[in-house]
């Protein structure tokens, strides 16, 4: 997918729809990931039920995998579109929304080696040298929960991606400003539900799932607007006209 920033700027309507599309599939691969096959096949505190599961689907457990990078990949191209698209609103609160994006991916990224560890420990033979098969199944809930507490610190780090663009939605004019709130409590709710990980343990079985239920919210609305509606060409066009007044104005300055 090559993306063109001039391409952009003068074809905002056809890339608010890549954008879209994008969210779309970035919600049913984490959700299928997350839900159907972390969720799914681990068994909390039974290390043994835990093994045998990804055992006996280990062709869904590798999908999962290959989901949540089709997930990250996705995301890597939506955050640089509303970067571009951002841009004429505020530059460098579009910039730090890039950059806490890229941070956040590459946490994630790093962290679904934990994912990959119990396959490799449940089935390389030589780990049974040193190892009992209970042992290595033991060593296989740990790091699939490893791997949840690394999904904690990039969903942490995604909370502040969220009230940025939300904010510059709101000022956008080209988008509706209800939307900038709604996408500002998507990034409330993956906060709660990390400082609840780190801080408050014993709360987080009884907040979860109901403390992502504003990320759900908001980047579902998000994604339907995007692919449904756009952006408000008149609104843009206006932006357009208001940034390339001030660019010349700050040429004209620059030059005197």
């Amino acid at each position: 997918m090559t993306i063109n920033i001039k391409t952009i700027e003068t074809s905002p309507q056809f890339y608010a729809r890549v954008c879209g599309v994008l969210y779309l599939i970035m919600i049913v691969a984490g959700g299928f990931a997350e839900m159907f096959v972390r969720e799914g096949l681990t068994v909390s505190r039974d290390a043994a039920a835990t093994a045998q599961n990804i055992l006996a689907s280990e062709q869904v457990y590798r999908i999962g995998f290959v989901a949540d990078l089709v997930c990250l990949i996705s995301g890597t191209f939506l955050s640089l579109i509303f970067y571009v698209m951002f841009k004429r609103v505020n530059k460098n609160l579009s910039l730090l929304a890039l950059i806490f994006s890229i941070v956040a991916g590459a946490v994630m990224a790093g962290n679904l080696l934990n994912q990959l560890a119990p396959l490799l420990l449940l089935h390389k033979a030589v780990y049974l040298k040193a190892f009992t098969l209970e042992q290595l199944q033991t060593l296989s809930l740990f790091f699939l929960n490893l791997q949840s507490q690394g999904y904690g610190i990039s969903l942490l780090l995604f909370a502040f991606y969220f009230p940025i663009i939300g904010y510059l939605i709101y000022k956008s004019n080209f988008l509706p400003r209800i939307l900038g709130l709604i996408y500002t409590l998507a990034g409330i709710g993956y906060l709660s539900n990390s400082l609840a990980m780190f801080l408050f343990p014993p709360i987080l079985a009884v907040l979860f799932p109901y403390s992502l239920l504003p990320a759900f919210i908001g980047e579902s609305s998000m994604c339907l607007w995007l692919i449904v509606k756009g952006v408000n060409m008149e609104k843009w066009k206006e932006q357009t006209r208001v940034v390339t007044h001030n660019q010349v104005a700050e040429r004209g300055s620059d030059n005197a």
